[in-house]
């Protein structure tokens, strides 16, 4: 083993093969779950970087680092810090952060805030053919690295194989995957994109070996070093043949099949925790004091668990989509607190100081990333106008973005890729065949398996199943993609009891209270509201504004108004409640069982914010919501009130 700068885990020979590797070579990596995957990418640009034959060092900016999900940004970002001597410059993107800088770059007349995620990597592709590298400011890339290959599929895949495309004779690579962890490609759409579902199975990792032939070096890193216990490598062992999956001799479906059987059967021989309302089960969530998760299926089983946790007093975080990017509130708070035009570092980290941050924020690290983001004309000074438009654009740095800091998370499996806890809860999941009797449309067998080995191997120490809730009462809104919760009746199953709330469901357009103490409201968000709180949407106004949008809310916390529903969740509420042209509407009088994400900085009009006495940045503290909501009709919640 190779020693690692700055105290850092000491290099295997697999990985230091990896890292020696020179700036020009085209690399592909296979690198099991669990086996540094992480460390070795940053040993690897401190080693593109910082060689010590100046002919062979690149510049930071001359690295492309790409990811899946700000976690992966944040970790790499951390390692980085932490671990690394000279790639501390180099800046680690998301997959959708940098086809963003990429278009503002290239056309910055373009209104492309307004473009959904896939609409901008979709114009990022064709921006990239026809010459956009060469608009970014530090010039086209001289190496690029992307982690999770395997699941680049989509408008991702084709971005990034016009990225190399374009670079093909000019600029080395290092791409790390894993195709035991593909578990992406529900994100292909079957219908405008058959030909690519069917032959899915590394369809990327297929083109790399065809366009380089001869010219790809490829490496493997097999030793694990996450799981610390028998009951953690429980999986690993299937490693390879889930790997192998794709080009299997029996088929892809039949192989992925008997592998997600013998999967089961290890899971089923592990402790089992029973019922998630035991008191057994409960005191000891509560009590663990390291790192948990509990891995659900889908979000329905999500949304269920963690409400049920929430009805017996256990602490948590529901884990977010990997696109949701919230601001963290402080940002807000630190534009309202300076009229200035610049900060100096200085000044950035005594307006921090009177502001009462998440745990764990690092104020380095803010300076650092709000620095490259937002540079200002001066020497060593932040453009306070650039970070207003971050904010504004939601081009706010990856690795910043709110973090979910809460012991206990409820999270998918796919929203848990790329992360590891010290003990995992896994819903003890239904055979293949129970799922074709359930009737469960699109079943694709290969991905089940393949998220099935994620879910095993997520674990550091304890892994656990646990009996999955009944989720027959929740139902999906196919307009609208929400659960709602749907009469446990037969033949009535059209009546709905409550309805998801999510992202964006709370008016972002003013601030709380814009026409009262705005002021006052922001204060109270800040000293009062904390994650996991409860709230309600109460109905405001009698008679909807529009025929197809339920009338207003108010969201209350603690009987306080702190925020009002936006005119998304409006329209989709009636959508969800209209089942026929003729059906005569009952709007609840409340929405219960709603829980507080975040806190979140948001940007409105600059007027807004000066009109409602927020100062002249138009941006404002908002609440971030989540749930499975409960209808309350007139009569329950008068009868609550008497």
């Amino acid at each position: 083993m190779t020693s690692s700068p700055e105290g850092g885990p000491a290099l295997t020979p697999e990985q230091q093969a990896v890292v020696d590797q020179p700036w020009d070579t085209r690399l592909l990596v296979t690198a099991g779950a669990g086996t540094g995957k992480t460390h070795t990418l940053v040993r690897r640009m401190d080693a593109l970087v910082g060689h010590m034959d100046p002919a062979e060092a690149l510049q930071a900016s001359e690295l492309l680092v790409l990811s899946f999900s700000r976690a992966a940004v944040r970790e790499l970002r951390d390692r980085i810090a932490r671990h690394g001597e000279h790639a501390r410059r180099v800046r680690v993107q998301t997959f959708d952060s940098w086809a963003y800088s990429l278009l503002l770059q290239a056309y910055p007349d373009g209104d492309w805030s307004a473009l959904a995620f896939e609409e901008r990597i979709d114009e990022a592709r064709e921006a990239i053919e026809k010459g956009a590298l060469r608009s970014l400011e530090s010039g086209p890339p001289a190496h690029v690295i992307i982690d999770e290959v395997q699941d680049l599929v989509g408008v991702r895949r084709e971005m990034v194989e016009s990225l190399l495309d374009q670079l093909h004779d000019s600029c080395g690579f290092t791409l790390v995957g894993d195709s035991a962890q593909a578990i992406y490609d529900f994100q292909i759409d079957r219908d405008k994109n058959p030909e690519e579902y069917a032959d899915r199975a590394d369809l990327f990792l297929r083109w790399v070996r065809a366009s380089y032939g001869d010219d790809l070096v490829e490496l493997r890193l097999t030793r694990n070093f996450r799981a610390v216990t028998p009951e953690a490598r429980t999986a690993l062992p299937l490693g390879p043949a889930v790997q192998g999956i794709g080009s299997a001799s029996e088929g892809a479906d039949a192989a992925a099949e008997r592998l997600h059987g013998e999967l089961r059967e290890l899971l089923l021989d592990l402790p089992d925790l029973d019922l998630l309302t035991d008191s057994f089960t409960l005191d000891s969530l509560r009590s663990f004091p390291g790192s948990c998760a509990i891995l659900t299926r889908d979000n329905r089983q999500a949304l269920m668990v963690s409400e049920l946790l929430h009805t017996h007093g256990v602490p948590h975080a529901l884990r977010r989509s990997l696109r949701e990017r919230p601001v963290p509130y402080w940002v807000a708070v630190l534009l309202h607190r300076t009229e200035a035009a610049t900060l100096t570092e200085e000044r950035l980290r005594e307006l921090l100081g009177g502001i009462p941050l998440p745990e764990g924020t690092d104020q380095d690290r803010v300076w650092r990333s709000l620095r490259g983001a937002a540079r200002g004309a001066g020497r060593g000074t932040l453009d306070v106008t650039r970070l207003r438009r971050l904010v504004a654009e939601r081009r706010f740095p990856d690795e910043l973005a709110d973090p979910e800091p809460a012991r206990l998370v409820v999270s998918t499996v796919h929203r848990s890729k790329g992360l590891e806890f010290d003990r995992v809860v896994l819903l003890t999941p239904p055979t293949v065949a129970e799922l074709r009797r359930r009737g469960t449309t699109d079943l694709d067998v290969p991905a089940e398996a393949r998220a099935l080995y994620v879910a095993m191997t997520r674990a550091r120490e304890d892994l656990y199943r646990v009996a999955a809730p009944d989720t027959l009462t929740l139902l999906k809104h196919r307009p609208t993609g929400r659960w709602y919760r749907g009469v446990p009746n037969a033949h009535k199953r059209w009546r709905r009891d409550g309805v998801e709330v999510r992202a964006g469901d709370v008016c972002a357009l003013e601030p709380a209270d814009a026409l009262g103490d705005a002021l006052a409201a922001q204060v109270y968000l800040l000293e009062r509201v904390r994650p996991g709180d409860a709230v309600t949407f109460r109905l405001r106004d009698s008679l909807p504004m529009r025929a197809d949008q339920s009338p207003r809310y108010t969201l209350l916390h603690e009987g306080r108004e702190i925020g009002e529903a936006s005119e998304t969740f409006r329209r989709e509420l009636y959508s969800v409640l209209k089942v026929s042209t003729t059906w005569e509407i009952r709007w609840p009088e409340e929405i219960a069982g709603l829980r507080i994400d975040c806190l979140e900085s948001v940007a409105g009009s600059t007027a807004a914010g000066a009109n409602a006495g927020l100062g002249e940045h138009g941006v404002w503290i908002t609440p971030r919501i989540s749930g499975i909501g409960r209808f309350r009709r007139s009569a329950d919640v008068e009868e609550e009130r008497e």
